[in-house]
């Protein structure tokens, strides 16, 4: 599969370690998110959050500004839902990462 060079670091062509696991954790709450039953009030801006996520990781490695941001929307809008507690946990802990030097 080819990739834009947008979504590719500067260095060595390979795709920052930090992006691959953000899109991952990112995926998995939204799927957790859309198979959980109960409406809640914010679940809309939950959503969007994770959806604007996704396309940030989509494109390469994201502004870190913008990453917390979404974070804390998503945790203000879910979390309080306990069946979402352990996704949101790792799309926090991804974001975290953001914060340090890209690997390798």
């Amino acid at each position: 599969m080819l990739r834009s060079l947008d979504q590719r670091p500067a260095t060595g062509g390979k795709e920052d370690p930090r992006v691959t696991e953000l899109r991952t954790a990112v995926a998995r709450l939204r799927r957790e998110l859309a198979a959980h039953p109960a409406e809640f009030s914010d679940r809309a801006i939950a959503e969007d959050e994770l959806a604007a996520l996704a396309a940030m990781a989509a494109h390469g490695t994201p502004e870190i500004p913008r990453l917390r941001r979404s974070l804390l929307l998503i945790a203000g809008s879910i979390g309080s839902v306990s069946a979402l507690a352990h996704g949101l946990s790792q799309v926090r802990t991804v974001v975290d990462l953001f914060a340090e030097p890209p690997r390798g």
